[in-house]
């Protein structure tokens, strides 16, 4: 629904940027083609998250929708440069604007980016992926009011510059959405801990379960949006190999972690204490 009516609108407003001659409806068309690419990619990217796993990608495709949230913020980033040099050009040598066209657009984009952030509201938004699609569209809906706003002053004041105030203002909203977007796919993408888990109180937690000894080897990265995964090296009494005491260990492990920290995935190797001579140094 949301990317039928940013296509729809997308088309009316170029046609209009063109009669108008507005480089901040120019600027808001080509946030809007972002925010239709994003919309497009988003989708194809939980339909691919959803393929089921096997021999050659062992996770599935749930990454799928990491990068995607990463290629829009990078879009993001690029349309938003395209925005401010052209803008710095028509500050130099400004051109006559339609202030009372820009309005009337502006305010019909606002509707329709409001009608389509209350759809994408609706969705799970702890996916990174649909997260940066409802920023692209937040970040239109702000821009169109930019627009409005530099559609009645240029109507009133006539301020041609207004036209090009506006459209930076876009960009540097642009890139600082896409800037955090990149940064929470990078932590992902580069296997990162997960901003919300401090490793030092997981090791602390796992410690105090009886038996346990030392943890080592820990490690914690984010499969996708809110499914974290965990593994570590777990060294415990050498006498619950014998006794056969390892398998409740490791439900105490499992319990430990789940209700302390919300991590239902982890993989640990018990080892006794006379196994640290058999690890190499990249073990910590």
């Amino acid at each position: 629904m949301a990317l039928g009516l940013i296509s729809g609108f997308f088309v009316a407003e170029v046609v209009t940027a063109a009669l108008g001659n507005s480089l901040v409806l120019f600027a808001d068309a080509g946030h809007m083609l972002t925010d239709i690419g994003a919309l497009a990619l988003s989708a194809w990217a939980i339909r691919l998250a959803n393929s089921p796993a096997h021999e050659r990608w062992t996770y599935g495709l749930k990454r799928a929708e990491i990068l995607a949230a990463a290629i829009n913020a990078i879009v993001l980033v690029v349309v938003a440069i395209l925005i401010g040099v052209v803008a710095v050009r028509r500050l130099i040598a400004p051109q006559h604007v339609t202030g009372g066209l820009v309005f009337a657009v502006a305010i019909v984009g606002v509707a329709v980016n409001l009608l389509a952030t209350w759809v994408l509201a609706k969705a799970n938004r702890r996916s990174l992926n649909l997260r940066a699609a409802y920023a692209h569209i937040v970040t239109d809906l702000y821009a169109f009011v930019g627009t409005a706003t530099a559609g009645l002053v240029i109507l009133i004041a006539h301020w041609r510059e207004a036209d090009s105030v506006a459209a930076l203002l876009v960009g540097v909203l642009m890139v600082a959405t896409a800037c955090d977007l990149l940064r929470d796919s990078a932590r992902i993408l580069l296997q990162g801990t997960p901003e919300d888990l401090n490793l030092r109180d997981v090791r602390q937690r796992l410690v105090e379960v009886e038996h346990v000894l030392d943890i080592h080897d820990l490690h914690a990265w984010t499969l996708t949006s809110g499914s974290t995964t965990l593994s570590a090296h777990v060294i415990v009494e050498s006498e619950c190999f014998d006794t056969g005491h390892a398998p409740q260990i490791l439900d105490s492990l499992q319990v430990c972690l789940l209700e302390q920290f919300g991590v239902s995935h982890a993989t640990f190797q018990l080892e006794p204490p006379t196994h640290a001579s058999h690890e190499d140094d990249i073990h910590q």
